[in-house]
């Protein structure tokens, strides 16, 4: 049986299967329409529309009313060939019915791209995580409390986390349905949703289960792509010299993976068995710098190995220390080590050596990093009463601080070029630099100190510990985190 209706904005629409009408949004020059079929349980919708990004949507809804927590589920698949490669059908939840309304959709471009799209507040510019998986047989979007979340279906066809998430408080009642945008104002495009599922969620009656992701986020458009993502603890990505692989450490283990590869190799360091998220690259990207706690004290040293794997060489005779920077030279590493009590910086040889102490202060100084010239090493430092960065010269003289915020601030790192710092911003009540937090990544530009946001995620520890700028100075390697009930992890 099929209902069949075409758009009338301002008028009243019969039912569509289990959404209560469906419109256009926005500007559109070509009325859509939608058709169910309740014998296949698919809909057909058409739409229009010059794009849904930006600050304003363009593009034909069916939708329903809903509140609470909520999940809708479809395969969906584009009719006839051609069109504009990035024309979309979306699941997509709304807070309003407006062109430029906040809105968080999984979006499936003509392309195979699919992608979470979030406009947050009304009017902002749209930004989006990117899935590693093209063209999913069927996708998933889930609101549950403050979070929505994006779901995936390969060839195997289990639904799974695509690694995209996103905070997205919503107030009251607000809209969820499928949508069509031709990407082309003077074009129409139809697409078929099928499967297609709305539930209400009830309260999560299991445990949690960490998801960790592994992305990269364009400094120009603050794009995001997921990179690797795993039902797993895992952290702190270095991006290799070469631009060809990244390195981040699991289960007291580093791991590498190729860009574009599914999954990560084993680097061996045995003995070195509890490696921690400290590590990082030579400059000429043969050899690689871990903090591991395998000694019978259990406390970190560091050590170096081959960036392919080996066996590693102890560099710091004193623990806990923790690496953080290397020379451009290669000639030097900086380190946090814990010595009576207190945290400071140091450097050594890495050829090993003896330890020179860089920093006094009082309070916690971490996370050294050399400035691509070799002229300063940047950190954080708590000394003025919350943490901010600072930079100071490689023998410890002319201490400074870089930027004052009222934000705690940890981990800055400088692009390849000079030209950026990226660092981990928490909120102002946050000490230390726990997980599972609500935390930004900043970007200030070296010329004149303007900072601006990069990404807002679910992580802290873990995200962005040790340098992880790709060599062209143009993107970024971090780690965000979800906590989903284990019913999201089982779905079909």
């Amino acid at each position: 049986m099929f209902t069949v209706a075409a758009a009338a904005p301002g008028a009243a629409c019969q039912q569509l299967g289990i959404f209560e009408n469906h419109q256009d949004v926005g500007t559109v020059l070509h009325p859509g329409s939608a058709q169910f079929d309740s014998v296949a349980n698919s809909y057909t919708l058409t739409g229009s529309g010059e794009n849904m990004w930006f600050g304003i949507d363009d593009f034909h809804f069916a939708w329903k009313k809903v509140s609470g927590d909520v999940a809708l589920t479809a395969r969906i698949a584009f009719s006839g060939t051609g069109g504009n490669p990035h024309r979309k059908a979306v699941l997509m939840i709304r807070q309003s019915l407006d062109g430029n309304s906040r809105a968080v959709d999984v979006a499936v471009h003509g392309s195979g791209l699919t992608s979470l799209q979030f406009r947050d507040p009304a009017g902002a510019d749209t930004h989006e995580v990117e899935s590693n998986i093209s063209a999913p047989e069927t996708v998933r979007i889930e609101k549950r409390g403050d979070f929505a979340y994006a779901f995936v279906a390969g060839k195997a066809g289990k639904l799974e986390p695509a690694g995209a998430s996103i905070k997205f408080p919503l107030t009251g009642d607000f809209y969820i349905g499928i949508g069509v945008c031709a990407h082309d104002k003077d074009a129409v495009e139809k697409a078929v949703f099928s499967n297609v599922r709305l539930e209400q969620l009830p309260a999560a009656t299991g445990k949690t289960v960490l998801v960790s992701t592994l992305e990269t986020v364009s400094i120009a458009s603050t794009d995001r792509h997921v990179e690797y993502v795993a039902a797993a603890h895992f952290e702190a990505p270095n991006w290799s010299h070469d631009g060809k692989f990244l390195v981040f450490n699991q289960d007291g283990t580093l791991r590498r993976l190729a860009l574009g590869e599914s999954e990560p190799m084993l680097i061996a360091t045995i003995p070195q068995i509890h490696c921690n998220n400290d590590h990082g690259i030579s400059p000429d990207n043969q050899l690689l710098a871990i903090s591991d706690s395998s000694s019978e004290d259990k406390k970190s040293r560091v050590y170096i190995v081959p960036i392919g794997g080996g066996t590693p060489r102890q560099i710091t005779p004193n623990a806990p220390s923790y690496w953080h920077g290397w020379s451009p030279d290669g000639k030097t590493l900086a380190f946090t080590g814990e010595r009576n009590g207190n945290f400071d910086i140091y450097a050594i040889a890495a050829a090993g050596g003896e330890e020179t102490r860089l920093t006094t202060a009082d309070g916690l100084d971490d996370g050294p990093e050399y400035s691509p010239d070799g002229a300063w090493i940047y950190f954080n430092s708590e000394r003025t009463g919350h943490m901010q960065i600072w930079r100071m010269k490689p023998d410890g003289t002319q201490q400074e601080q870089v930027i004052s915020e009222e934000s705690n601030d940890w981990f800055p790192h400088i692009a390849p070029d000079g030209q950026w710092m990226v660092f981990l911003a928490y909120a102002p009540g946050v000490t230390g630099h726990p997980g599972g937090k609500d935390v930004e990544l900043r970007l200030m530009s070296m010329k004149d100190k303007s900072t601006r946001v990069l990404a807002r995620l679910f992580g802290g520890q873990g995200t962005i510990n040790v340098p992880s700028w790709s060599p062209d100075s143009t993107k970024l390697a971090f780690v965000s985190y979800e906590e989903l009930p284990e019913e999201s992890l089982n779905l079909k």
